[in-house]
């Protein structure tokens, strides 16, 4: 595992900010850590990254104990925290090279940051003083800090906020990229961000885990399908199919039914033992943001 984190607790007084997180993430996972705004993304990246403490549970980041191997935990991860802290009379190549040398990169350094500087695309831009840029090459920039050292895992707080829609598709598509080759936890609170390039979403609410599974798997856990027959069907017979929650009618022929899973066929199959046709069929899956909305609204 790259990160695994049990019974996890930061309190501030008597208010928690995390209250008893447990997860794990596998190398090579994409994973969205998504909440609404106070919900304890930050704080628990934070923790993972060593940045602050726990008040107590366990957190360990490639093997490393945060608490009692902190520098190996740093060295071992790249952060890119949500207001990303840059040097704004630096230019990028010199920013870069800076950087390099905190790690310790040594013989190594020109060549990373040559690497770092094509695989982020600032080509154009290495020459620039870092407060010339717009915010969506500050990110760039931003990421080939976090990246310079060659990290096993990347830490990304909201690396979109702020953004226009042009340059958060470009900073997605980073993101994809170095998850083929990187274990990546990033916070948003952008559900179409995590739909669009989350391996599995973790939602956090009022600094508890709430759901933690595959973006697919939690759209699935509940389907709605609008369903017309050519006469009409009992209720009690709707009821009897494997995986139905619940109905409600339009009319005697027409129903709402909501399901744990795609019950279509049965449906079909249903209709053709009680000597009906389905005259029409519509199956809605709950987009992320319906189901954020419900899970956190209250």
């Amino acid at each position: 595992m790259s990160i695994i984190a049990k019974d996890v607790v930061k309190k501030y007084k008597n208010q928690y900010a995390v209250n008893g997180v447990s997860f794990e993430i596998n190398q090579g996972e994409i994973v969205g850590f998504i909440g609404p705004n106070g919900a304890g993304k930050s704080t628990m990246m934070k923790i993972i990254c060593a940045y602050i403490s726990a008040t107590s549970g366990i957190v360990l980041v490639n093997g490393y104990d945060v608490k009692t191997q902190s520098i190996q935990v740093r060295r071992s991860i790249g952060y890119l925290p949500e207001n990303n802290p840059l040097y704004l009379d630096m230019y990028v190549k010199e920013y870069l090279a800076f950087v390099s040398g905190i790690y310790g990169l040594g013989k190594t350094s020109s060549k990373r940051v040559n690497e770092m500087i094509d695989a982020t695309g600032l080509g154009n831009e290495q020459h620039k003083k870092i407060g010339s840029l717009s915010k969506g090459y500050r990110q760039r920039v931003g990421l080939a800090q976090a990246l310079i050292h060659d990290p096993k895992v990347l830490i990304l707080d909201e690396p979109t906020t702020g953004l226009d829609p042009n340059q958060i598709i470009e900073i997605r598509n980073l993101i994809s990229e170095v998850g083929k080759s990187k274990t990546v936890l990033f916070s948003t609170h952008i559900m179409q961000e995590a739909e669009a390039i989350c391996n599995r979403t973790m939602i956090i609410n009022k600094g508890k885990i709430i759901a933690n599974t595959g973006v697919d798997d939690i759209q699935h856990q509940e389907q709605t399908i609008t369903v017309e027959f050519n006469a009409p069907i009992e209720e009690a017979v709707l009821l009897s199919i494997p995986d139905v929650i619940q109905v409600k009618a339009i009319n005697h022929s027409k129903w709402i039914i909501y399901s744990h899973n795609d019950i279509r066929e049965t449906l079909f199959r249903v209709a053709v033992e009680h000597g009906l046709a389905v005259l029409g069929m519509q199956q809605h899956t709950k987009t992320l943001e319906e189901i954020f909305h419900e899970l956190t609204q209250s």
